[in-house]
């Protein structure tokens, strides 16, 4: 055989394809297995493996049918899935193409009720300790319904019966359809933003659990509770229960039901104000009896008879404690003024006129001792220096020469032995009237050494 005789492989997978797409059996197939590998791709498609005790097949639901189910497809969750069998050429494998997926067992609004419920009880949406007060005494009441249906005239008629001075304020709402839940959601924000209720009734009458679905949805939900309003959900009847019941601060079985719970009764208020009336006057009718019958038997009480018994050992008491006080203040202002008299004396001493006087009278006795001291080193001086002076006329060579002496000088040296003289030598003889030269003729000395 030569190689055209073979078949390629996108030859063969085409072929394969044509026979899947011309088999009217594999164009519609109901099929019901277990899920398994389910992956919810970012782009909306769910890929998945459908399987059973004996066998799998590969699955895959496109976004636009995905988006119409009302739950979401998990693992292990047994399902009933209508589709077309065909093969993907590109991995040359088959494949079921799902377009529509049912729950087995259960519907699949209840499985995506339970799917939601579940993850809003886990962030902690339905915790009691994010429900707001609902206010006793409302002043304006905003409804969020139909104004079409008989919840509407149930919740209006049954507020103006039971309290007819709240103020009611209706926002429209579509209570049902594919809009129902946006349109929900718009209305509670619109509500909080204008400020204007106290509380917030959210509810339509009774229905299929498809027509009660839009107070399922999760952004119903998250709207309820980022509500800074008290809301109070009134959805269908009592025995229907939506996610909107568990969010809500407070939930009403009906929508009567709801009005009932967001006023009180004016009558039950009016009675109930009359019954207490009545107790609060019996009430004081009794107490006065009694404070009465009381104060009588007081005033005829021995005591009270004779009034001055009472207070006379207080009198006593009081006149001893008023001698003791002024016997303690008269010795408190003793010791005071005492106190104060050594403080003046200790502050005398130390005042700046006492230190000046001190001072003062300090400075005169050193100054008249430095006086007589000065005095007496004066004398001392003086009489030394009388002695002083006497010694140096003494020693003055020129009291000498008054006597006759004089001296000789040779070079402006004294002259003091012969020795120091030769012959022609000039000296300056000092008289005490002056000086003269002389020129030495001969020297002669007083010891037997001749003369020269």
């Amino acid at each position: 055989m030569t190689s055209s005789s073979y078949l390629t492989v996108k030859a063969l997978t085409k072929y394969i394809k044509r026979k899947f797409d011309a088999d009217p059996h594999l164009r519609d197939v109901y099929v019901m297995g277990e899920l398994s590998n389910v992956k919810i791709h970012s782009s909306g498609h769910i890929y998945f493996t459908l399987k059973d005790d004996g066998s799998r097949i590969n699955a895959t639901m496109f976004r636009s049918q995905a988006s119409k189910l009302s739950f979401k497809p998990e693992e292990g969750m047994k399902v009933f899935i209508r589709g077309d069998v065909n093969v993907y050429e590109s991995s040359g494998v088959y494949q079921l193409y799902a377009q529509t997926m049912e729950p087995d067992g259960i519907g699949g609004l209840f499985v995506a009720f339970n799917q939601l419920k579940e993850q809003l009880q886990k962030e902690g949406l339905f915790n009691a300790n994010f429900k707001q007060p609902i206010p006793q005494f409302p002043k304006t009441i905003g409804i969020l319904t139909a104004t079409t249906g008989a919840a509407i005239r149930d919740i209006c008629t049954t507020i103006n019966r039971r309290f007819p001075q709240v103020e009611i304020i209706i926002y429209p709402t579509l209570v049902q359809g594919a809009g129902a839940a946006p349109n929900i959601t718009e209305n509670i924000y619109l509500a909080n933003r204008q400020a204007l209720c106290d509380v917030l009734i959210v509810g339509r009458g009774g229905g299929s659990i498809e027509d009660l679905w839009a107070f399922n949805e999760e952004v119903v939900a998250r709207a309820i509770f980022e509500s800074r309003i008290p809301i109070i959900s009134a959805v269908g009847h009592e025995t229907d229960t939506t996610i909107a019941d568990f969010v809500a601060d407070l939930r009403a079985p009906t929508p009567t039901a709801a009005a009932e719970l967001a006023v009180p009764n004016q009558q039950e208020l009016y009675q109930n104000l009359l019954t207490k009336k009545s107790m609060l006057h019996q009430m004081m009718t009794s107490r006065l009896t009694f404070e009465r019958n009381r104060l009588t038997k007081l005033q005829n009480s021995y005591p009270l008879a004779t009034p001055e018994r009472l207070y006379r050992p207080f009198t006593e008491q009081l006149a001893q404690m008023d001698s003791k006080l002024e016997n303690a203040l008269n010795l408190y202002v003793f010791k005071q003024k005492t106190a104060l008299q050594q403080m003046s004396s200790q502050l005398k001493q130390f005042s700046p006129q006492h230190q000046l006087t001190v001072s003062k009278q300090q400075l005169a006795h050193r100054t008249d001792q430095l006086n007589r001291a000065m005095q007496q080193k004066l004398a001392q001086s003086k009489v030394e220096f009388a002695n002083h002076i006497r010694m140096l006329e003494a020693l003055n060579p020129l009291a000498i020469m008054n006597k006759g002496f004089s001296i000789a000088y040779k070079d402006e040296i004294v002259v003091k032995s012969t020795v120091d003289l030769a012959k022609n030598d000039v000296v300056t003889i000092t008289f005490q009237d002056g000086y003269a030269q002389a020129k030495i003729l001969e020297t002669h000395v007083q010891k037997e050494e001749g003369k020269r």
